[in-house]
């Protein structure tokens, strides 16, 4: 590692750090379940309010940014209030059968 990679080194905090930029929520989710498929967080639920596109996040008691959706083991490219989906996950976050999750723009 070069004088520049080490004064510039971001720590494993920063990196494993999601934020979420805007204010208002577009959505929510319910969890029905969860599942670890070859090392990804599956969340199967409901979408109770707005719609909800891969690359959108996910707060409840961590934070999770959605990698795709599945609806009937079919990726779609959104889901809407009444679908029920499951959501693949780019990394892990801590949630529970029946929490209700906020989602919010990327």
């Amino acid at each position: 590692m070069g004088l520049f990679g080490r004064l510039f080194k971001k720590s494993k905090k920063e990196i494993n750090k999601i934020e979420i930029v805007s204010r208002k929520p577009v959505g929510k989710f319910r969890v029905l379940q969860i599942f670890q498929i070859l090392g990804r967080q599956i969340l199967s639920g409901e979408v109770l309010e707005g719609v909800i596109y891969p690359g959108y996040k996910l707060k409840g008691k961590d934070v999770g940014v959605i990698m795709a959706i599945e609806k009937e083991h079919r990726r779609v490219d959104f889901a809407v209030s009444g679908d029920t989906v499951a959501l693949i996950l780019e990394n892990n976050m801590k949630a529970e059968k029946g929490d209700i999750l906020e989602v919010y723009q990327s």
